[in-house]
């Protein structure tokens, strides 16, 4: 048995010293993806620096109507505020989506976001995962890939983000606040999560030492309305094939603002640029979503076992962008 230290952090300059920016070192907040690859043996810290005493718990407006919610708020207070329900339904909906509701009571928003993948080679200790061993090899790339990324992969990584928070954080254009031995500063989240390229052990773009402690929200447009949507192999606790979030500003009858969010298909949420581009200044109408999703699709490039993931992801977005732009028209 390998012994681990604890300790439990009073501030944020505690919590940094005690964690040191050391490799073996990691932040405890709900747990409930740490203490399961402890368990399997795939995360072997030797200290544990508890942040849950921090003062990162709160949701909060901002004089500028943005929202900030702290890292160790917990999903279920976030899924149920008042302003998240009113102003970013499809935060709501998404949290609500992922896992069970004794999850969500200890997940907190930090957590969620650093979640690692679920694919199967990462979580066997006997199979070759880049992730896990680097220089290993990528099990799934030839192997089952099912479940796998079918944008922004590469030879040494096809593993998917399991987070449906992130999935509508990207799509709110939201950011990350963090704090470590250097200072702080502030990441958009559609940067803080990272491609695999050559270096897929590496899930994000946090310096050693650094924590989350918060995100920002910012104030969505007037008028916009949003909307997340999930494919799963069945309906309870189950993570997602393929997700897409959606926000959405139509005035007179064109679409002003259009924010795309795919989520089970890459490394990372995966912005639709190219389903943006396409449908921005639009009036839209079923074809010009068709068009507009398609122009995404079409730069997928599937795995031996994954093909299916395009079509899913193709109709997904098809009913959500046309809920929420031809849906809701203005003449």
């Amino acid at each position: 048995m390998k012994p681990i230290s604890y300790v439990c952090a009073r501030s944020v300059a505690e919590a940094a010293a005690a964690h040191g920016g050391r490799p073996e070192a990691r932040y405890l907040g709900g747990g409930t993806n740490l203490i399961d690859l402890m368990k399997l043996g795939v995360e072997r810290p030797d200290i544990l620096v508890d942040i849950t005493r921090l003062p990162f718990d709160r949701i909060e407006e901002q004089p500028d109507g943005s929202v900030r919610v702290g890292a160790t708020a917990r999903n279920s207070d976030l899924a149920t505020h008042p302003v998240v329900l009113e102003r970013y339904p499809v935060l709501a909906q998404a949290v609500l989506s992922g896992a069970s509701g004794p999850l969500r009571n200890m997940a907190t928003t930090a957590g969620n976001l650093l979640q690692r993948t679920r694919c199967g080679y990462f979580q066997d200790l006997s199979r070759p995962c880049n992730k896990r061993v680097p220089g290993s090899g990528c099990g799934a790339l030839d192997g089952v890939n099912r479940d796998h990324a079918v944008f922004g992969h590469s030879p040494h990584c096809v593993a998917t983000h399991p987070s449906d928070l992130a999935v509508a954080l990207a799509a709110l254009d939201a950011l990350v606040e963090l704090a470590g031995p250097a200072g702080v500063r502030t990441v958009p989240v559609t940067d803080f999560h990272r491609l695999p390229r050559e270096r897929p052990e590496q899930d994000t773009v946090l310096r050693p030492g650094e924590l989350i402690t918060g995100v920002l929200l910012p104030p969505v447009p007037k008028e916009a309305v949003s909307r997340y949507r999930k494919a799963r192999d069945r309906a309870s606790d189950t993570y997602m094939l393929a997700s897409v979030a959606a926000v959405v500003q139509v005035e007179r009858g064109v679409v002003q603002h259009v924010a795309v969010a795919f989520g089970g298909l890459a490394h990372r949420p995966w912005r639709a640029r190219q389903t943006e581009a396409a449908l921005l200044g639009t009036k839209p109408t079923p074809e010009t979503v068709e068009q507009a999703v398609e122009a995404e699709m079409a730069t997928a490039v599937p795995l031996r076992h994954n093909a299916y993931k395009v079509e899913l992801a193709r109709g997904l977005a098809r009913e959500v962008l046309g809920s929420l732009a031809v849906g809701r028209r203005r003449p």
